[in-house]
This record gives C-alpha cells, structure tokens and sequence, in this order.
C-alpha cells in the first residue's frame, strides 16, 4: 500500500513538473516541447523500473536503477518546491501571470541547483554533535561515561560495506564506553543483508556493549533483518529492559508495528520498563513518541530518530507536523530526549542544509 501511494504521489508530481515547464519561454517551440516531454517519460520510467528492479535487488545494475531513481526522486521533489513557491507568490499565475512565467523559468535551474547541493551534502560524512546529560541516580563512579548513539544508518544497496567501514572508524575516534543503534539499521528491502555488512557490524565494538532497537525498516525486512542485527553483534532491547552496569539501566521499545499496535502503543513503554533495575535509565524508542509516557516512568534519558531532521529542507516542516520531536534536544517533564537526525539517508542520498549526524553524549552524575 505504501508503495502504490508513494508511486502515486511521485507520478503526480512528475506531471505537474512537466507541466509547468511546458509553459517557460526555453520550451515554447515545437522541438523543445518535444524532447521536454520525451525527458519526462524516460524519467518517469527510470524511478518506476528502479522502485521496482533495483530495490528488490542487490547486484550492480539494480545498484545503479536504484540510486539513479531515488537520485531523481530527490531531484523532483526540490523542483516541485521550488515551482509551488512560485504558485504561493503568483496566485496560482491568475494574480500575477506576467511575473508566473519568468519565476518559472528561475524554480526549473534553482530546483536542480539545490539537488546538486543536496547531492554533495548528503553524501558528506555525518557531523558529530556533542550532548552533555546529567542522569538521575547515576552512579558517581559512572560520571563521564560517553555513549555514542546513531539511528537511521539505512545500510543495504544505496549505503553499502565502505560506508559502513567509515563511520566505525568515526565511532572509534570517539572511544565510546556504550555505542546504541536507534533503529532502522538495515533497509530492509531485497535479499538478506550482505554477509560483509554484518561482518562489519561486529568490529563495533564498546566496554559496555553495542545496544539497539529494530525500527520500522527492520520490520519490513521480516525476520532475517532482526537475526543479521543480532549477528552483527548488536544486543537487541525488545520491549524490554536491561542493566549494563549496577547503577545504569538500557531500556527499548521496537517499532510499534511489529505487534500491529497504534503508533503510541498505550503502555508500551511502561510494560518494557516494569520491574527494572534501580539507578540512571536511558530508554530507546526509534520514533519520538511516547516521551510523556517515559517520563512519568522514571527515565532519565530517552533517544530516537526515525525523522531524519526531514532530510531535504523544506520537507521538514511537513515531517515536523507529524513529530513535533523533530531533531535535537528536547524537554519533557524534565527528562531530556535526544532525536538523531539520522545517519545516513532514506532513498536519495541527499541531504540539503540538514546534514546526516552521529550523537556523543557524555553523562554526568547529578540531581
């Protein structure tokens, strides 16, 4: 369902392009108009044979379907922004139809500007960003410990072993006590996860573990996904809790659709927490939902991602009426909750002013 209405919703955004450029001066000519139509077939079909072919491949041609698909996908949408600016400024072209064309004109070179621009910046290593926490009941001989979180690494045909081979090598610059995945680590799409990223996923290594939670993309990989997770090493918080150390419990709740639940799961996070351990807890959830919820329970801290930062500005404030919890850090009820911006990138590898991103977080022992 997801994928007839995602193909549904880029089919019309490839008409109203097209259309719209129909209408600019460069394309007035018979020719121009042409081969202006030609473009948008050929186009058109490349994002469908890669949605279809490539992301339910994984060799060389569907490598290149896909990333050439999801590339253009990008690329509409930032052009379809910057025509639908132009409608807002213009009444539609009804108010203002002398200036419509020639804005037109300027959206078609500037939307595929800004994708060159998302292109490059989603293709540059995450930035670091750095979170000093003060955990309630931790434990004093804990004060410093550095956790080092990433959600959202998308790791599959698009994002592949050498990707993965460098952002370790970051982690390892950041010589983390606790290293926690906050969910969709695969994508989820395709054949089983390649045997080489889940030999890679164990060289991520911490004195205290590598920890996570499987996301919704995990879901959609089924079974095989959860299991290459749990052969990479990672120790996996499902609905349940665990103390890495007398002092700091690890909490996760999975993805809410893996028992077909609503996405705030009434009590999720209350039954994943019921009985724990005394001390500082740090509870992770892939979507930045139930905050209030794990307040009221007693966390101190609570980590997410799943938004991305919206990736592709100005697709943030859309993602921003769903998960008001966007990016960054948050206060509810006193507890602190860290959404990551993603690490990698869903679909095109591209990012625009909402670069991809690693948390440290350093916790300190206080009230």
């Amino acid at each position: 369902m997801f994928g007839l209405i995602f193909t549904t919703v880029i089919s019309l955004c490839h008409l109203y392009v097209f259309w719209r450029a129909t209408s600019v001066s460069f394309f007035q000519n018979q020719a121009a108009r042409r081969g202006l139509i030609a473009t948008g077939l050929l186009l058109w079909l490349l994002f469908v044979v890669g949605r279809l072919y490539g992301h339910g491949q994984d060799n060389t041609i569907s490598h290149w379907l896909e990333l050439a698909a999801m590339t253009w996908m990008g690329t509409l949408f930032l052009l379809t922004s910057a025509l639908l600016a132009v409608e807002l400024l213009t009444g539609g072209g009804w108010l203002l139809p002398r200036l419509a064309l020639p804005l037109r004109g300027i959206a078609l070179p500037a939307g595929l500007f800004l994708a060159a621009i998302a292109l490059y910046q989603g293709n540059l290593a995450p930035v670091v960003n750095d979170f000093a926490v003060s955990l309630p009941g931790l434990p004093a001989t804990m004060d410093g410990t550095v956790v080092v979180a990433m959600s959202d690494l998308h790791l599959g045909t698009l994002r592949r072993e050498e990707w993965l081979a460098a952002r370790i090598a970051q982690v390892r610059e950041l010589h983390p006590d606790l290293v926690l995945l906050v969910g969709d680590i695969f994508e989820g799409h395709g054949e089983h996860p390649q045997e080489q990223s889940i030999l890679l996923l164990r060289t991520l290594t911490a004195p205290l573990g590598v920890w996570g939670v499987p996301g919704n993309h995990e879901f959609y990989g089924g079974p095989q996904t959860i299991q290459a997770l749990t052969d990479g090493g990672v120790k996996l918080l499902r609905n349940s809790w665990n103390e890495v150390r007398p002092g700091l419990v690890l909490a996760g709740v999975e993805e809410h659709t893996f028992n077909r639940q609503p996405e705030e799961g009434a009590g999720r996070i209350t039954k994943a927490l019921a009985g724990h351990a005394p001390g500082a807890t740090i509870l992770l959830s892939h979507k930045p939902w139930g905050a209030r919820e794990a307040a009221e329970n007693g966390v101190g801290l609570m980590l997410s991602g799943h938004t991305h930062g919206g990736q592709l500005w100005p697709f943030n404030y859309l993602v921003e009426r769903f998960f008001p919890l966007l990016a960054g850090r948050y206060q509810v009820n006193n507890m602190p909750i860290l959404v990551c911006r993603g690490t990698g990138t869903w679909g095109a590898p591209m990012r625009l002013w909402q670069p991809g991103e690693i948390m440290k977080i350093t916790l300190r022992a206080g009230p």
